[in-house]
């Protein structure tokens, strides 16, 4: 039995590997950089005495949610949560966003996170485990200048409320985790500052947050990091239209 947790080499995906082994939670770990992993899991089980496997993957690959589900399978791993926190995003005017890294964005912000989520929520309602994935503040409005970003992580908002609405008799905790910036590489990996709207926080802060409303009888399925930015989510649900486009397209650089 055991926690899956993607993009864990680095940042929030990481700090969920740390916080679950600290719960005595084993542990799957994936992502592109094997070294990282394994460097990882060999903290862990040091640390933590917890068993940790590493399965390297790279969710760009269309092939990649239903591989590393296979190898799941193959070594016996019966699932009890999946923390989809692999994502990335990209910054520009929407005409100007290069085809492939859309595409790329798209497949492992949506589609990786969408077959992850369906292929394990099996086991996870029979574990009565839980299910988090990361989305964003980015999607709590549209972002001109961030239009896919903002619109990925809308699509993790939404997905991951219906799902906790359809498992809620089951015993499963479901949350859609909302963070603002975060100091981790995220922004380099962007190559953009512009995501940068608000105070960035460390991982640790998220971390407390997440484990906080997992922890009560009934988190609801939506948690936001931060009452700043629980503010600026409740501006976006409640403001017209065109006034929150317009906040928003300022907020991210003018476009």
């Amino acid at each position: 039995m055991a926690v899956v947790i993607t993009g864990a080499s680095s940042g929030i995906g990481a700090g969920f590997a740390r916080r679950f082994a600290e719960r005595g939670h084993d542990l799957v770990l994936t992502a592109r950089r094997a070294e990282r992993l394994e460097a990882l899991a060999t903290d862990l089980r040091a640390t933590r005495g917890v068993d940790v496997t590493v399965i390297p993957a790279d969710l760009t690959d269309p092939a990649a949610p239903a591989a590393l589900a296979a190898a799941v399978a193959e070594r016996g791993i019966r699932v009890t949560g999946l923390v989809n926190s692999a994502g990335f995003g990209t910054a520009a005017r929407f005409a100007d966003e290069d085809d492939a890294r859309i595409a790329a964005e798209l497949q492992v912000n949506v589609v990786a996170l969408t077959l992850l989520s369906r292929v394990f929520l099996p086991q996870l309602i029979e574990t009565r485990g839980v299910l988090v994935n990361i989305s964003s503040t980015a999607g709590h409005q549209p972002l001109p200048g961030l239009a896919v970003y903002g619109a990925s992580k809308t699509y993790v908002t939404t997905l991951t409320e219906a799902i906790w609405q359809e498992t809620r008799s089951t015993g499963l905790r479901v949350l859609a985790l909302c963070p603002g910036p975060t100091e981790t590489e995220f922004f380099e990996v962007a190559g953009s500052e512009t995501f940068k709207v608000g105070r960035s926080v460390g991982v640790d802060v998220v971390l407390d947050e997440a484990f906080a409303a997992l922890d009560r009888r009934d988190p609801g399925p939506v948690h936001t990091v931060g009452a700043g930015n629980r503010a600026q989510g409740l501006f976006g649900r409640i403001s017209p239209r065109r006034l929150r486009l317009w906040v928003a397209a300022r907020a991210v650089g003018g476009h």
